[in-house]
């Protein structure tokens, strides 16, 4: 039996300390970090297989359009 792919779109973030968080915002949960971003993507690939293993139903990604900053005054 041939493995079914997934393709999910991650987004690697660096804290204050300057280590890599990783977050799959397809997978509610799915997150992890590390210190090098080599680092932080096996370690998420790693997370996802863990969360679709848990998950009792079938997550289909959201098709990534872009990511933009926005500046809120508060």
């Amino acid at each position: 039996m041939q493995a079914k792919v997934h393709e999910f779109t991650v987004i690697i973030e660096q804290d204050e300390d300057g280590i890599f968080v990783a977050k799959v915002p397809d997978i509610q949960g799915c997150a992890t970090q590390g210190k090098t971003i080599p680092e932080v993507l096996d370690r998420v690939k790693e997370a996802i297989q863990v969360c679709l293993e848990a998950e009792n139903e079938e997550i289909v990604p959201l098709k990534f359009i872009g990511v933009q900053r926005v500046v809120v005054a508060q």
